[in-house]
């Protein structure tokens, strides 16, 4: 029978224990994941064996201390990202964008090991702060990375996703809004409109305008529609695809292509107000009077926007033209107002998204039926309406409470 091994008090030694006879302090000795012996050591036999259940627990748990310890958190995304093969293209520019730009040279080289909560909230803040990103840009960000170290703790690399809640601390913290989309006011949107009725060059632009204002599609949407879509006889428009410029993930080839909506709620049909049915009954003369021919684009052809090249419009091109018609409204309208002796009506910064923005809160506005706003926008959920688009104008307050004044008349 073996010797039973004691430390200096006289307690018993467990297997893999054992004093060291050069310096008395007790050792650990056992196999990592990798199959190498490793040893670890201390004075203290009751803080030794702390040390010896975390391995044992790590063991257990099925932990690679090995791989803990070495993979930073650019290893943990490109594995991550290698395995969303079903996302559309247009998402994963979206997902390579973010991570690429803000993260990859930067909180991307930590070690998962060493990666905290508090390591996370720090950066969040310094993207934040430092770099003044806006909160739904950061929530972008939020999405790449919350996923990743998911990913990590799936595969036991790490035991807990220190990126848990650090969304919900910053919106407490930070002070600024999370997801408000400002729309033009309503003399706003008429001065735009009818600048660009009025104007001999952008008035090309007044049909697709009217389209996405009536409307409320996403821009792709939009410019992804073709005529068996749009049925004139119901007054119903078809949105069933959408388009977007990207990196095609199996051809590899950058350019216009065909997707499904963002989501299945985002495939509808939208009702034709007056106004949109003449926009589009304009383009449906315009391209049979010139006898204009659609490109094909991954089989489907009869697209409503086309450039002057004959091509169908990228949403980066819509960007463009609606940043030249603000410019130049605003100049206008400033020397105008001096002239006239008035307040200048400019125009804010805005984008073709602002205008999907801009329908929604028209549309909140005027409907209380919760589940045909959320069907009309495209919505999953009808909370995501209300929490980005419901934007309470002033007066929209002042109508409610004026109403509110007469049904009480005579009541105090």
């Amino acid at each position: 029978m073996a010797a039973v091994r004691k430390d200096s008090d006289g307690r018993i030694l467990r297997k893999g224990e054992y004093v060291r006879s050069s310096d008395g302090r007790i050792a650990y000795d056992y196999t990592d994941p990798l199959g190498r012996r490793r040893t670890i050591y201390s004075r203290d036999l009751i803080k030794l064996r702390e040390k010896e259940d975390e391995i044992k627990r790590d063991q257990l748990d099925g932990l690679d201390v090995y791989v803990r310890g070495q993979a930073t958190l650019n290893t943990a995304y490109d594995r991550y990202i290698s395995t969303k093969v079903n996302l559309r293209g247009s998402t994963i520019k979206g997902y390579a964008y973010s991570y690429e730009h803000y993260v990859r040279n930067t909180f991307g080289n930590k070690k998962l090991a060493d990666i905290k909560y508090s390591d996370v909230l720090q950066f969040y803040l310094y993207l934040l702060k430092e770099c003044n990103l806006a909160l739904g840009t950061l929530d972008s960000i939020h999405c790449v990375i919350h996923p990743t170290l998911q990913l990590a703790v799936r595969d036991d690399i790490i035991r807990k996703n220190p990126s848990d809640g650090v969304i919900a601390e910053i919106s407490k913290s930070s002070g600024k809004n999370k997801g408000i989309r400002h729309a033009l006011t309503k003399d706003e949107q008429t001065a735009f409109m009818t600048y660009v009725s009025d104007h001999p060059i952008y008035n090309e632009w007044w049909p697709l305008l009217v389209v996405l204002l009536g409307t409320g599609m996403r821009i792709g949407e939009c410019l992804g529609l073709t005529w068996n879509d749009v049925n004139f006889d119901t007054n119903l428009i078809s949105v069933n695809h959408s388009i977007a410029y990207y990196k095609h993930p199996e051809t590899d080839v950058s350019g216009l292509w065909i997707h499904k909506p963002k989501t299945e709620a985002g495939i509808r049909h939208i009702p034709m107000l007056e106004v949109v049915k003449i926009a589009l009954q304009m383009i449906k003369d315009k391209q049979e009077e010139q006898d204009i021919t659609s490109p094909v684009l991954e089989g489907m052809t009869g697209f409503l926007f086309l450039n002057r090249f004959g091509n169908v419009m990228s949403p980066q091109s819509v960007n463009r033209a609606i940043k030249r018609i603000i410019a130049s409204y605003n100049h206008e309208e400033e020397l105008d107002a001096k002239c006239e002796k008035r307040e200048p009506l400019m125009l804010p910064d805005f984008s073709c998204h602002h205008l999907r923005h801009t329908f929604a809160t028209r549309l909140c506005n005027s409907c209380t039926n919760q589940k045909v706003i959320q069907y009309v926008m495209g919505h999953k959920c009808v909370t995501t309406t209300f929490d980005i688009y419901a934007e309470a104008t002033e007066d929209k307050n002042k109508e409610v409470f004026e109403l509110l004044s007469d049904q009480l008349q005579g009541m105090f």
